[in-house]
């Protein structure tokens, strides 16, 4: 059964199939059906496979999948990363699954591919083709997220969309940090502006990676040459937020693994260029210095919340100094 990717947005229950698979360039929606499909699977047992690591141990896979009893947990399974060698694989499960659910992600399959052209042919199995967005998708799903939020104007709108450059995965990091920094849910046109200034904040993350790095005469020369916006400290203080949570998944996956395996585990996964940089940083910080400084920034961002007063942009930089002074600790 062959599914029209916004019918699936709309309600993913009308995936029937007990193995459907997503392929496609676009990331950012496949990120999203996830989501959605965990979000309505609260209280199934959720288990995620590469396809490499399924090839390498296919009987461990088997197992799990052939193990039922009476009195277990639904469970649902997400293979990542999957081409035509996983083909065989599923051709063997595919009459032996009844109240499992499988969902096999790819990036994209050509006419070629036999994986696609199995899903495609197959009466047990779905498909869903996530293809690139266009404009009008873009525009609805902004509309959607900001619905409730005053002073949503049509060049507000095309803002958005022009510094999304259609690619929802960056639509959806823009549409995070709006939420985040107009907690009245009141837009204002200057600051939305400065808001999406790529620049400022690809310069704020050069600066927090240095001071997680450790590397203190880098800090100390981005902290004297980067803007740091006071309006945007909540903004800051969740971009160090996310990367310490990130090093927290990544040092529980790598009680079982190495550094290296543990970072190609975390969904969603680490991006190409940063991965050197999220390594370095792994090897610094343990969980006793990660918890350290989210304290310091749930501190922080009670005070910046409580206290119009108080000098913001002393109170950020002297937490980037404290986060590279621990990094060396």
């Amino acid at each position: 059964m062959q599914y029209k990717s916004y019918l699936v947005e709309q309600n993913t229950d009308n995936l029937n199939e007990n193995l459907i698979l997503f392929y496609g360039e676009n990331l950012g929606l496949k990120n999203d059906l996830k989501k959605e499909i965990i979000k309505k699977n609260i209280d199934a047992e959720k288990m995620n496979f590469l396809q490499d690591d399924i090839i390498k141990n296919e009987d461990f896979f088997f197992g799990e999948l052939m193990n039922k009893s009476l009195f277990e947990q639904k469970k649902i399974y997400f293979i990542e990363q999957a081409n035509d060698k996983i083909l065989k694989l599923i051709e063997e499960i595919e009459d032996k699954i009844d109240n499992q659910k499988i969902f096999i992600f790819s990036e994209i399959l050509d006419k070629r591919s036999k994986l696609r052209t199995f899903f495609e042919n197959s009466k047990k199995c779905g498909v869903v083709p996530c293809y690139a967005d266009n404009e009008i998708s873009i525009k609805k799903i902004i509309l959607n997220k900001l619905n409730s939020f005053q002073g949503l104007t049509t060049h507000n709108v095309n803002l958005i969309i022009n510094n999304s450059n259609l690619n929802r995965n960056r639509l959806n990091n823009e549409l995070n940090k709006i939420i985040t920094f107009f907690t009245d849910k009141k837009i204002v046109d200057d600051k939305l502006e400065l808001l999406l200034d790529s620049k400022i904040n690809e310069n704020f993350n050069l600066l927090k990676d240095e001071a997680l790095n450790g590397n203190k005469i880098k800090t100390n020369e981005l902290l004297s040459e980067t803007i740091i916006e006071p309006e945007k400290n909540i903004l800051y203080l969740n971009l160090i937020n996310q990367r310490l949570n990130k090093l927290i998944d990544v040092s529980k996956i790598s009680k079982s693994k190495n550094l290296e395996e543990a970072i190609n585990k975390i969904r969603p996964p680490i991006f190409w260029k940063d991965k050197n940089t999220f390594l370095f940083q792994a090897k610094k910080w343990n969980l006793s210095k990660i918890n350290n400084i989210l304290n310091k920034t749930y501190e922080l961002e009670i005070k910046i919340k409580s206290n119009a007063a108080i000098n913001k942009n002393i109170l950020m930089r002297k937490l980037l100094v404290d986060i590279c002074v621990l990094a060396n600790a």
